[in-house]
């Protein structure tokens, strides 16, 4: 069996950080040196634009619920930091870079390189009004409002969050709940970093000697931070940075709140320079179509590591949110656009297993069941199963058991409570043996998470203000002719522009009568999938209860992934399954649903299916589709930059082999402007009715992989290989092949193939049929043979194998789709005539 245990820890190094990088991580803190502070700059005066004024104006029109909520969407952490400065550094191996993305000096630049927005109310140091002068005040990063407090507490203990002071919602009598809320300072606010949503909070271990030690002198930068540990190019040390290195702290611990992907450029009033956006220049709840999520999380690695190359390749505006609590599949879906929630169709008669708000415990329960909270009467939460009437949320509609219990999980998501409830559940990508705990995931258990994290009760106990601010006026449509109308505006305030108007423009575009006839095309073709009123025509009516659009454009059932045609990795998200990590957030009827048998991987338990989502503001959010992929790439710099993240994708549709360079099409730089947006929309939609004059897209691996695999030891003075060997994935791979490549079963396999080869015969007879369980078990025999005579010729021997027999593919990949930009046919059939009416009546939704 040793032998075995061998063969498969060669075969699954490919996961692997170096077991010499990994002893830094929990290196003690070296012995403290005397502290030498920052200069704390001085609070704004009132003059100065740098302030929260801006913020607080946007809850103009709002009630007390919705402006908590608000504050809360914005700000909240929900203590986080530890996660995006810890945990996923050491616990997950993955590096985050957090000076690369908010260095100060690289403000204007920060929306071309990353996608995100820059926080109104922060400055430069240096720059006018702005009261820090140097970057040795703020450590390199941005002077942001509340600063003049939080520096003062680098490196010390005694720090007051923000949070502390924050102002609840009056409490609804009817809840007895609402009086005993858990503290506000659970919330973790801490204060801007100068991009919306990443927050920052004072690192009372950090020491002011130390760093400049590092970094030549200074307190203003972080360069030394992200110098190699080792120059030596002999030593596995060479290739990481001092960011793993656990007795270096940083002045910041890094936070995240829901904002940081939610927070977008309001499409009715985008910034005249995106860089420099005004707080009324941003919506909190459309979501960032631009953001680049996936690299800033990776951004501590370099580009040939197999992490950045496999989890760095989702599209602007799209985000692996299974890519922690890992699934080992590859499926980047866009950010949620919460549009018009009011009107978002419900499921009723689902059966829901949850926890509820309750009173008290019944003698002989136990927290399982039913919970009371200590010192807080009458404070309790039951759990039971009930029919209910449920929004189904994610692109698959996983999230199952209603809107709040939904909310709170984009907080575990983004990393809080991982200490307390979840980082135990996750799958250890390095753990091999199947009994042993991380081999895959476990359960998430909200009755435990509530009992343990007071983050997690923090947040709970103001869910319905967060909801109430997504039913609010900033998460409502925005038409293409209200947008035309402020852009008009901009030059003469007295301008007008209608929805009328908008119809003129549009008819003398395409032709007469295209919008009304685009309406009954409408009707007849999408209306079925994409309206929530069937059999209504009327698409632009308004409701008499909320005074929103009264159709919302998608009836939000679950559709299989075969008929849609789509890429379909993301429909086969797993994590919400029995068995795996958010188990309880989807609803029996969830669990309940039948395998799609139109495709060939494993489904059902809820997997195989997506939603059928809404098209209201279409000409505001293009490309389309769960991934981004129908349209245009879009990118920042466009090519040539330091920080220029745009990989080619279109592929020969034969051999599905990258195109040269002066055959792909130049990707579209961003333009979140009124008329930037609607050209987008337009070649997006003839993308979409016109399939085939679609170029195939792959995301293709841009740089060699080069893994070194095997154990090492140190003597004191050299680095010595035990014995392994070097593995090269080469550019030009399919970067889903390696993040769908399901390496657990596949070695479990390949050990039983030498070990026990009737067993796995037989067990893969059951599964795949006696042929092809007879095949898939001689060439598993054939590979493990191969393996262990030359480990080198890993990479070469799966590939021959595949190529031999490509039920290999099927059996050990969560996913075999590789084409992005497939599927979604409907409509091809149509007329010239009636595809154009279609896109011009689109615009007017």
């Amino acid at each position: 069996m040793k032998r075995g245990l061998v063969l498969a820890t060669v075969v699954g190094l490919g996961f692997v950080i170096a077991a010499s990088v990994a002893g830094k991580l929990e290196a003690p803190p070296p012995a403290p040196l005397p502290i030498t502070a920052a200069p704390t700059p001085a609070a704004p005066e009132e003059s100065t634009p740098y302030s929260e004024a801006g913020f607080h104006q946007g809850e103009a029109g709002l009630t007390p619920s919705e402006r908590a909520g608000r504050e809360i969407w914005y700000k909240a952490t929900a203590g986080n930091d530890r996660f995006h400065t810890y945990v996923f550094q050491q616990r997950i191996g993955v590096l985050i870079d957090w000076f690369k993305v908010l260095r100060t000096d690289e403000r204007d630049n920060r929306f071309k390189t990353w996608g995100m927005i820059n926080d109104p109310s922060c400055c430069q140091p240096g720059s006018p009004n702005c009261p820090a002068k140097s970057t040795e005040e703020t450590y390199g990063f941005d002077w942001c409002p509340g600063d003049d407090k939080l520096l003062k507490f680098v490196g010390k203990n005694g720090y007051t969050d923000p949070a502390c002071d924050f102002k609840d919602a009056p409490a609804d009598p009817k809840d007895a709940h609402a009086s005993q809320k858990q503290s506000s300072c659970d919330l973790a606010f801490g204060t801007s970093t100068g991009m919306m949503g990443i927050r920052k909070f004072p690192n009372p271990l950090f020491n002011a000697e130390a760093w400049k030690k590092l970094n030549n002198g200074k307190l203003g930068t972080w360069d030394g931070y992200d110098r190699k540990l080792s120059e030596n190019k002999t030593l596995s040390d060479s290739k990481v940075s001092k960011l793993v290195d656990g007795s270096i702290q940083p002045p910041f611990r890094i936070g995240m709140a829901c904002g940081a992907c939610h927070i977008a450029f309001n499409p009715a009033n985008p910034p005249s320079d995106p860089a420099h956006p005004k707080w009324e220049n941003l919506r909190g709840a459309i979501g960032n179509q631009y953001s680049h999520i996936s690299e800033i999380m990776v951004s501590g690695m370099p580009r040939d590591s197999l992490e950045w190359q496999v989890f760095a390749h989702a599209r602007p505006g799209t985000s692996d949110t299974s890519a922690v609590p890992t699934d080992q599949i590859n499926n980047p879906g866009t950010m949620n656009t919460l549009i018009n929630i009011l009107q978002r169709p419900v499921h009723a008669g689902e059966r829901v297993l949850a926890w509820r708000k309750a009173s008290s415990c019944a003698a002989g329960s136990d927290e399982k069941t039913c919970w009371c909270e200590p010192g807080k009467p009458g404070k309790c939460w039951l759990r039971s199963e009930k029919e209910e009437a449920v929004h189904h949320i994610l692109k698959g509609g996983g999230d199952s058991i209603g809107a709040l219990g939904a909310i709170q999980r984009v907080y575990f998501n983004i990393g809080s409570c991982s200490e307390q409830c979840w980082v135990n559940h996750l799958t250890d990508l390095r753990q091999l043996d199947p009994d042993t705990r991380n081999f895959g995931q476990t359960p998430f258990n909200i009755g435990q998470c509530r009992r343990d994290c007071p983050n997690f009760r923090a947040i709970e106990d103001r869910l319905p203000d967060i909801l109430g601010f997504l039913l609010s006026k900033e998460a409502t449509a925005t038409d293409l002719s209200t947008a035309r109308e402020n852009a008009l505006k901009q030059q003469n305030p007295q301008a007008k522009y209608t929805h009328d108007d908008l119809v003129g423009d549009l008819e003398r575009e395409y032709e007469k009568d295209a919008v009304s006839h685009g309406r009954s095309v409408f009707a007849a073709n999408c209306a079925r999938c994409h309206s929530s009123q069937p059999g209504k025509e009327d698409f632009h009516a308004l409701s008499k209860e909320t005074g929103l659009r009264a159709d919302w454009l998608g009836n939000d059932n679950l559709t299989p992934a075969s008929e849609v045609g789509t890429f379909r990795c993301r429909a086969l998200h797993s994590n919400h399954m029995n068995g795996h990590i958010w188990e309880e957030f989807a609803s029996q009827t969830h669990h309940a649903l039948p395998p799609d048998k139109g495709i060939p991987e494993m489904s059902g338990d809820g997997r195989g299916y997506y939603r059928n989502i809404s098209l209201v503001n279409l000409w505001a959010t293009a490309p389309f589709m769960h991934n981004n992929a129908m349209g245009p790439e879009v990118c920042g710099w466009g090519a040539g930059q330091p920080y220029d993240f745009y990989r080619p994708s279109y592929v020969d549709g034969q051999t599905k082999q990258l195109l040269a360079s002066d055959k792909q099409p130049g990707c579209v730089p961003y333009d979140p402007s009124v008329e930037g947006r609607y050209k987008l929309y337009k070649e997006s939609m003839l993308q979409l009715l016109y399939p085939e004059r679609r170029i195939p897209k792959i995301t293709k691996l841009d740089q060699d992989i080069v893994l070194d695999l095997g154990p090492k030891v140190w003597d004191g003075k050299d680095e010595k290989k035990l014995f392994g060997f070097t593995l090269r994935i080469p550019a030009g791979t399919n970067a889903g092949l390696l993040g769908n490549f399901q390496h657990k079963p596949f070695i479990v396999d390949l050990v039983q193939a030498k070990t026990k080869p009737q067993e796995l015969e037989a067990r893969l007879t059951k599964q795949l049929g006696a042929s092809n369980g007879h095949k898939v078990a001689q060439e598993m025999k054939t590979i493990a043979t191969a393996i262990t005579n030359d480990p080198s010729q890993l990479l070469a021997t799966i590939k021959a194998a595949k190529e031999r027999l490509p039920l290999l593919l099927e059996v050990y990949s969560s996913c075999t789709a590789d084409v992005e930009n497939d599927g979604h046919r409907f409509g091809q059939d149509l007329s010239d005539k009636d595809k154009k009416a279609l896109i011009a009546f689109l615009a007017t939704l």
